[in-house]
């Protein structure tokens, strides 16, 4: 077992490709919907980058490849609450895969006390719809999502390693113990292990997304595995 790696105060998990894989397209169909009924834009998602982006850095390079970008903003909160709604309206059919070994490690994670969150680019209640729909909703005290004036994934994980220091520090678990909390992040993408570089957190990097282990060795996380079963080796 990675004892080493299993020391930390807490852990911040990324979702899609982390915790989950989501083949059901919810959260793909709305985002295409809002663009075709809130900017005219008729797209497949596959012209920008996607993977280790944000709901927000998504829609904003859609728009502009579509020569649409003086629309964005004006229309940002109804393309937003489109997108919520959609995946609101459509939950009983979100069908999320678990990565290899997730709930043994949650499940681990918990029985030693360790404070777990969620920092990722999804919309909030997208995010905790997907959770909630894989069964793993009620291991995470707080979370980290991408909204209108938090679009980048590195402020994403900054706000949520703030949030753990501060419910570390107030929590029985800190005592008399005014040390902050040690904080790793865990993600599947090159951009999460620059987020967590550029806000100070050491990194877990897995391959349970669309980068292989070489791919993601290459940016030098503090630690890469194929999978989450390798914690258990």
């Amino acid at each position: 077992m990675r004892t080493d790696f299993l020391q930390a105060d807490a852990y911040i998990f990324d979702i899609d490709g982390t915790l989950i894989n989501s083949p059901d397209g919810v959260h793909y169909n709305a985002f295409r919907a809002a663009l075709r009924q809130i900017y005219g834009i008729e797209s497949d998602l596959f012209e920008v980058p996607v993977h280790g982006n944000t709901d927000l850095g998504i829609l904003r390079a859609v728009v502009a490849k579509h020569g649409r970008a003086n629309d964005f903003e004006v229309k940002l909160p109804r393309a937003l609450e489109f997108i919520v709604t959609e995946v609101r309206r459509n939950a009983s059919q979100i069908r999320p895969v678990l990565c290899p070994a997730i709930k043994e490690l949650l499940q681990l994670l918990r029985s030693q006390g360790k404070l777990m969150g969620i920092a990722s680019g999804n919309l909030e209640e997208v995010g905790w719809a997907k959770l909630e729909a894989a069964g793993i909703r009620d291991y995470f005290s707080f979370g980290s999502f991408s909204h209108a004036a938090q679009e980048l994934r590195v402020d994403i994980f900054r706000h949520a390693v703030k949030s753990a220091q501060a419910l570390w520090n107030g929590s029985r678990r800190s005592g008399n113990n005014s040390s902050p909390a040690a904080v790793f992040i865990v993600g599947d993408t090159p951009a999460d292990v620059a987020a967590a570089r550029a806000v100070g957190a050491p990194v877990i990097a897995v391959a349970t997304g669309i980068y292989n282990v070489g791919n993601l060795q290459e940016c030098k996380p503090d630690l890469c595995l194929d999978c989450c079963e390798r914690f258990f080796d």
